[in-house]
């Protein structure tokens, strides 16, 4: 078992394309968590994800609190955002571990966050940035998760 990643109510499709092809090229499952702002059979999700959709395990959930009813008991949740004091690569991360992204244009429920600071991180940037792209953020996350596990099935 390696890491996992969850998009809560992603709004952009390319962006979902383009972060499957980085859990097919990481051998990442991938939730996503509705309501989207696409259906995953949308032209342009399909065409940002190219030929690798076969390739992924994808669970879907009907919402934020069915996914949390479902996995945070059993599981380790981190939750990326940019109102976090410690970063991505200040955690030992483990197996089975999942990290959530929120919404381009909100990320996650900010009472959601405010209620478990343990939990958050975010990527060191300029203050003058408000964020990075969300399926570059994802990118950024899983490879720094899995180069910890020692790149777990992949060469």
């Amino acid at each position: 078992m390696s890491i996992e990643i969850v998009l809560v109510e992603p709004e952009i499709p390319q962006n979902t394309g383009n972060i499957v092809r980085t859990c097919a090229a990481t051998k990442t499952k991938l939730h996503l968590v509705e309501p989207m702002g696409f259906s995953i059979d949308e032209k342009q999700v399909k065409r940002a994800g190219l030929d690798y959709w076969h390739l992924v395990e994808i669970e879907t959930h009907k919402s934020l609190q069915a996914f949390l009813d479902k996995y945070e008991s059993s599981r380790r949740l981190f939750y990326a955002t940019t109102k976090a004091k410690a970063h991505y690569a200040q955690v030992e991360y483990q197996p089975g571990d999942m990290i959530l992204f929120g919404k381009e244009t909100k990320g996650l429920p900010e009472d959601f966050l405010f209620a478990n600071p343990e939990r958050c991180l975010r990527m060191p940037m300029s203050p003058d940035s408000r964020s990075l792209n969300l399926s570059n953020a994802v990118a950024v996350f899983t490879y720094e998760a899995l180069r910890q596990l020692d790149f777990p099935d992949l060469y």
